[in-house]
């Protein structure tokens, strides 16, 4: 019987310690919500737009010499892809990403510009999942999941390491209530791994809120078919994984769903107070909070998981369109 690892807190402090080598922290930013200071992480400012750096990092560099000379295959949206490719380069190990033919131009060209090799797929009508599976095989390359992964969880966590030391830094004391962006749960059992003692929200889009809703009902539930179209294509994950629905269960987390519109409220609303851009997915948490489906807490903490949008329908949402 094959053993699976697991994802740990040890091995958040030790990614914590390796991405520390290689990249500065994020900025934690402050601001006033409902008369509560709140804390947010603006992982959009990594030098791939996202969180996603950070798994990557933590899962390529696990791999042994033979490993790497075979290569990579991932599957993402973009921004996964980009933190693989980013560590890829950086390692010279050969990349492969399966990527959503409707992918944001902005996350595609930044792949490529990385050097990456780009296959794409229909996200209505085919698997990434069984895409990937099957170049890996072919090709003998590590197969590099973006969520369903021990590494990746850990390397994703290491943001709350950072950021638990930046509220202490600022006098704030400790984090007590994380909210943060679910797609399959990868960031969010890693945040909650590396804060064991804190509350932990998931924020999802309406209608692809899959982790909300299999917390609620304590199984796996997926995303009922017919989903509504998203801005937030870095959160359109179909099934979480047990790997992270496991951690966030044992915690007692629990879930919130927004709208389109909130998050373009929270994006416009970024763009004002924090002098930010955060792509629609990369919002969900703060559009929760301003929407009131979170209560603004002492000790708050809120992660802005990513900045990757086109430049034109960034432009259209500053105006107030759509």
């Amino acid at each position: 019987m094959t053993v699976v690892r697991q994802p740990t807190r040890a091995g958040v402090r030790d990614a914590a310690a390796k991405i520390a080598q290689v990249l500065p922290p994020t900025p934690l930013l402050f601001a006033e919500v409902q008369r509560q200071v709140i804390g947010f992480k603006a992982e959009s400012l990594q030098p791939v737009g996202a969180f996603k750096i950070r798994g990557a990092w933590h899962r390529l560099t696990a791999l042994d010499a033979t490993a790497r000379a075979r290569g990579v295959v991932a599957f993402s949206s973009g921004n996964h892809a980009q933190g693989v490719a980013w560590a890829a380069r950086r390692l010279r190990i050969p990349a492969t990403i399966v990527m959503p033919a409707d992918a944001p131009a902005v996350k595609r060209e930044a792949t490529l510009a990385l050097g990456a090799e780009i296959v794409r797929y229909d996200r209505r009508t085919e698997s990434r999942e069984r895409i990937a599976t099957e170049l890996a095989a072919a090709r003998g390359a590590t197969l590099v999941p973006s969520f369903d992964d021990p590494w990746i969880i850990e390397g994703q966590g290491s943001a709350g390491i950072e950021a638990a030391r930046q509220m202490e830094a600022q006098g704030l004391g400790s984090v007590r209530h994380l909210v943060t962006p679910c797609g399959g749960g990868g960031l969010a059992a890693g945040l909650t791994l590396a804060l064991p003692d804190v509350r932990v929200t998931v924020a999802e889009p309406e209608g692809w809120d899959d982790m909300r809703a299999s917390l609620a009902a304590g199984r796996i539930e997926p995303v009922a078919p017919g989903a509504p179209d998203t801005a937030c294509d870095a959160l359109q994950t179909q099934r979480v994984s047990p790997l992270t629905f496991d951690v966030l269960a044992r915690r007692g987390a629990t879930g919130v769903a927004v709208s389109e519109a909130e998050v373009r409220d929270a994006q416009r609303w970024t763009a004002r107070h924090l002098r930010l851009v955060v792509e629609p997915g990369g919002a969900v948490a703060l559009a929760a909070l301003l929407a009131g489906k979170v209560a603004a807490s002492a000790g708050m903490l809120v992660l802005l998981s990513g900045g990757n949008v086109d430049p034109d329908r960034y432009a259209e949402v500053l105006a107030g369109k759509g």
